[in-house]
């Protein structure tokens, strides 16, 4: 991996010091952690029937989606491609074709994970990449690929160690729908974009069609989260938390609005696989 001084030289920023995981972190993360994590651990029910009749609205929802995060990295990616039948691998090459990115540019990955989107932008020529991320245990799954070519940076999305303007592209693939404020997510990825940036966001959704959405439900609500649970061994309720933080987040009317009032001027959608999955790509005003 990249030296924190080479990524120091590229970037303006602030806080930031290297750790001893091989990723870049963030002091800031110091009084975040106290706030934030309550004891919470991989170990303990993240997600009950109470706080998953309004995941969107826990105070302490930041916390909880890390340590849920801690709790399912070793078994993320296997989870992911079994679910989706492997299209979500699609979905992000799909996404970084939309967003066209060009020579010299640089991305942010937003709540990277272990580094799928973020590796797929590195594929596409820019001339750099950092993946970011809060999960500690998503982080070390990421750096410990051996991809030379992306930097990894441990901070909270909502308060992003780098300068403004200091990005063309900042992406997020299923990460927004887990902020702790979806607003205050999106102006903070507008603050490090340089004017006439692009934001590229891949997220779950519901289909249109009366029918497929009937069947879609069933999967998601029934069969989704016993089929994870099992594969990943999980007992935080992180793959009960997805389907019911997916059928309370905003529709693309209202996440449209949202990238204007975070100050995007224009933004378009397409939906993937019958409606499952959005891409939204937004530009900074100039």
């Amino acid at each position: 991996m990249h030296s924190f001084r080479a990524l120091r030289e590229q970037i303006p920023r602030h806080g930031v010091k290297p750790s001893a995981g091989g990723f870049l972190t963030v002091a800031a993360l110091t009084s975040y952690n106290k706030f934030c994590m309550c004891g919470l651990s991989a170990e303990t029910v993240l997600w009950d029937e109470a706080r998953l009749a309004n995941p969107h609205h826990q105070p302490d929802k930041a916390a909880r989606v890390r340590a849920m995060f801690d709790a399912i990295a070793p078994t993320y990616e296997r989870v992911n491609h079994v679910l989706s039948a492997g299209r979500d691998a699609a979905w992000r090459r799909r996404a970084v074709t939309l967003v066209c990115v060009r020579p010299g540019e640089r991305v942010l990955d937003l709540a990277c994970g272990t580094g799928d989107f973020a590796r797929a932008f590195g594929k596409a020529g820019p001339s750099l990449v950092v993946g970011l991320d809060f999960s500690e245990k998503m982080l070390a799954l990421a750096v410990g690929r051996d991809d030379q070519s992306i930097r990894w940076c441990r901070a909270d999305a909502l308060a992003i160690p780098f300068a403004d303007e200091s990005f063309e592209i900042v992406s997020c693939a299923f990460g927004v729908r887990n902020f702790q404020a979806l607003g205050a997510g999106l102006r903070e990825a507008a603050r490090v974009l340089a004017p006439g940036g692009r934001v590229v966001i891949l997220e779950f959704s519901l289909p249109r069609s009366r029918l497929w959405n009937a069947l879609y439900h069933f999967y998601f609500q029934r069969v989704l989260p016993r089929l994870a649970a099992w594969i990943s061994r999980d007992q935080s309720g992180a793959y009960r938390y997805l389907p019911r933080s997916v059928s309370s987040f905003p529709d693309e009317h209202c996440m449209k609005g949202e990238l204007r009032s975070a100050g995007f001027d224009r933004v378009a959608a397409t939906t993937l696989t019958l409606g499952v999955a959005t891409i939204y790509v937004a530009w900074k005003k100039r």
